[in-house]
């Protein structure tokens, strides 16, 4: 397979630039154009014709939000990866409603884009095959355009068990998601990326701790006390 062709549309430069910068760092992905907003996206997708659009939700003029409707309603032969601070359940909805392989939220890791590409990747190569599937095969292909396969989502999120009295479904989903996303978070830093009160962050991530689903670690650092820090596993 030649080089999957990956166009950038980002309003801040600096996380524009990390972004090309990781995606080049994978054998397999090249970044032949960039926009600050949806329009100029769109455009580019026009004239470049990328397989792959990485995509910010919040931008001037157009967001990733219009922007994706549009190009569904144009029927442009594009995927699109969210790559986004955006974590409000509604968002979250519409975005996925519009068929994005992956929603990646901000702050994230090299290692939490590395993987998505490398699905994609091994997605994009078995769409290729003109034989017929296995049912098997189509689990395969399905799990991989959900971003992460059946094997690295969390047991948590795949149970249909009752939650303990008071939790939310889909505040858990933000903390584990949140928790993915970067590289170990004190519960402060938790409850500020996932937009929830301390107390509650901590009470998840103690119950995603003893579901053994995240691990915890204790960080010494300067004058006072020390602080837990929780890890994705």
């Amino acid at each position: 397979m030649t080089q999957m062709r990956v166009l950038l549309i980002e309003d801040d430069p600096m996380v524009r630039e990390v972004n090309r910068q990781f995606i080049e760092k994978i054998a397999g992905f090249e970044v032949i154009g960039q926009a600050s907003n949806g329009v100029e996206g769109i455009a580019q997708i026009h004239k470049l014709k990328p397989e792959l659009v990485f995509m910010d939700i919040f931008m001037p003029e157009q967001d990733g939000v219009t922007s994706l409707r549009k190009i569904r309603e144009l029927k442009l032969p594009v995927d699109v990866i969210t790559v986004t601070a955006a974590n409000d359940m509604e968002t979250v909805k519409q975005v996925l409603h519009l068929g994005v392989f992956d929603y990646i939220m901000k702050p994230f890791s090299f290692e939490r884009v590395q993987g998505t590409l490398e699905n994609y990747l091994r997605f994009k190569k078995q769409m290729q095959t003109e034989r017929e599937l296995t049912q098997g095969e189509l689990d395969q292909l399905f799990h991989y355009h959900g971003g992460h396969n059946e094997v690295q989502q969390s047991n948590v999120l795949r149970s249909e068990k009752s939650l303990p009295k008071g939790f939310n479904r889909a505040t858990l989903e933000k903390v584990v998601h949140y928790l993915q996303s970067v590289e170990g978070a004190s519960a402060e830093e938790v409850a500020s990326g996932v937009g929830i009160a301390r107390v509650t962050a901590r009470r998840y991530l103690d119950y995603l701790e003893k579901q053994e689903e995240i691990t915890m670690d204790v960080h010494y650092g300067g004058i006072g006390r020390p602080v837990n820090y929780y890890f994705s596993k």
